[in-house]
């Protein structure tokens, strides 16, 4: 697509604000007004719209796609984003760890048993480790405490951390991610601990690697965005 347009601004709007494009405000993709609650989420959805060159790349829109995903998705339905991120937490990544006699148990223990054990005490919950791939459930005390906590995410968060948890394989990596100051590329080694295990025993894979890199970059591009908010 040919880019249609030359001036790219922001304007406030109903409570929030608003990109425009010539002077209309852009709408999202179902056809909803997309406004965004904060200046500086909407400056940066406005960079990309004006970054573009003669030809629109409509892969270079993750900011949008985000909030799009949060008005046209999310608002309209909470609960069911919320159910689809629970998972997470029943599943966590950083709750699967490797036989404790095993070298990478060491490395798990290293990068993950703090960030486990620091979700464990802002939620006041418990998570159970397991040694091994067999399913283990979580107290229902833990799932229920983190349930409360994503009702009190707004639709603009939860759309982040769909793509922080997902990308993760770990709700409490998502969390982490969220906040204001996060070590994201930290969180990120983190999240990738058995990859880059594999990779140091039987060497680097350069698909794996580039891989690794893409969706490193839509990790930290989503936990920007939960900043902006």
């Amino acid at each position: 697509m040919k880019r249609f347009y030359q001036d790219v601004t922001v304007s406030p709007e109903d409570a929030g604000f608003r990109v425009c494009l010539d002077g209309r405000g852009i709408r999202t993709q179902g056809g909803r007004p997309q406004i965004v609650p904060t200046a500086a989420l909407a400056e940066a959805m406005a960079g990309e719209w004006a970054n573009q060159g003669e030809t629109i790349d409509t892969a270079a829109f993750a900011f949008r796609d985000m909030a799009d995903y949060a008005i046209d998705v999310v608002a309209p339905a909470p609960a069911a984003a919320r159910t689809d991120l629970l998972p997470y937490a029943e599943t966590d990544t950083l709750c699967y760890r490797a036989e404790p006699d095993e070298p990478l148990a060491a490395r798990q223990r290293l990068l993950w048993e703090p960030l486990v054990a620091m979700a464990e005490a802002r939620y006041g919950v418990a998570f159970i480790r397991v040694a091994g791939i067999m399913h283990k459930p979580q107290p229902a005390p833990t799932l229920a405490a983190l349930a409360a906590e994503l009702e009190q995410l707004s639709p603009f968060a939860l759309a982040a951390l769909r793509n922080t948890a997902t990308l993760s394989c770990s709700l409490i990596i998502g969390l982490a991610a969220l906040d204001p100051g996060a070590d994201v590329a930290a969180l990120w080694d983190a999240a990738c601990v058995e990859e880059d295990w594999q990779a140091e025993l039987w060497g680097k894979d350069e698909m794996a690697q580039a891989r690794r890199t893409l969706r490193g970059e839509a990790f930290a591009t989503a936990a920007r965005f939960a900043q902006l908010l």
